[in-house]
């Protein structure tokens, strides 16, 4: 069952210049999958990755084509001020409705290009922040109507900022993320990728922290890291637990839970929670 992008949990990119991995990474399990045209592809390979993407979205028959699974696609496209940015744009033009979800913007900084760019594709735009601008307009950038959600792009950042990428280092930045998502009443961010393929412990680290911090998906670079994404997003199962009994106490005037009041704000924790472990929201309990 397919998953709408605002409640994607893992979000996998594969590089448009490899078309014979992209059917592999939508069978991957991913909740999205993104066709990136920017830093997953070599300068002399843009061209060749635009034309690669263009027509497994276009040309491939309607039962051969990415969109035939059901996952949404997304494309990143070249950052603004870039030689590539205006081709990757026209080419996403007039993209059929059902074969594109939405456009990733890289260094996403200024509404007022994230609004041309939605016009343009007329597609929505996962805004991705990795400069000190743009984290300093986050509150500006998620608020624009064509942001669907906001991502973190803490390797960038972090470089731009002359900091360590360490948790410690971007805290301030995950929580501007959190707060201007929720002032633009928009779904939680989305996470900065992994890069350690090959050390599983530190993804499901990585992925706990953004959680605690209020984040609910995460972006990644191989299909293994899918799985184990899933699994670090699900609540454990004495909080699924915790949050029935909570929601099964509502209504029963003043009831307590483990020793706490059920009041508001427990209530829609529990009801967060319930939401992390059923991405569809088919089972939760309203």
């Amino acid at each position: 069952m397919s998953v709408a992008l605002g409640s994607a949990r893992s979000l996998l990119f594969v590089p448009g210049d490899r078309p014979d991995r992209f059917d592999k990474a939508l069978a991957a399990g991913a909740d999205a999958v993104i066709l990136d045209l920017e830093d997953a592809v070599a300068p002399d390979h843009k061209d060749q990755a635009r034309d690669a993407v263009t027509t497994a979205l276009v040309e491939r028959p309607r039962n051969e084509g990415v969109e035939a699974t059901g996952v949404p696609i997304v494309v990143r496209i070249n950052a603004a001020g870039t030689p590539q940015h205006d081709a990757d744009r026209a080419a996403l033009t007039g993209i059929p409705a059902d074969r594109l979800t939405a456009v990733l913007l890289p260094k996403a900084e200024d509404p007022e290009q994230i609004r041309s760019i939605a016009e343009a594709t007329g597609r929505p735009v996962l805004a991705l922040i990795e400069t000190a601008l743009g984290l300093h307009r986050a509150v500006e950038v998620a608020a624009e109507p064509a942001v669907t959600r906001l991502c973190l792009g803490h390797l960038d950042l972090a470089a731009d900022l002359g900091c360590a990428p360490s948790r410690t280092a971007m805290l301030t930045a995950r929580s501007a993320l959190v707060l201007a998502s929720r002032l633009a009443d928009k779904p939680a961010p989305i996470d900065g990728v992994t890069p350690a393929l090959d050390d599983p412990a530190a993804l499901t680290e990585d992925i706990r922290h953004a959680v605690e911090l209020g984040f609910t998906g995460k972006l990644l670079i191989h299909p293994r890291q899918v799985e184990p994404t899933h699994d670090a997003l699900r609540p454990e199962p004495a909080e699924l637990d915790w949050a029935t009994r909570v929601l099964a106490a509502d209504g029963a005037g003043a009831a307590r839970v483990d020793g706490v009041m059920v009041d508001a704000p427990v209530l829609t924790r529990a009801r967060q929670l319930l939401a992390r472990a059923d991405p569809t929201g088919k089972g939760i309990r309203q």
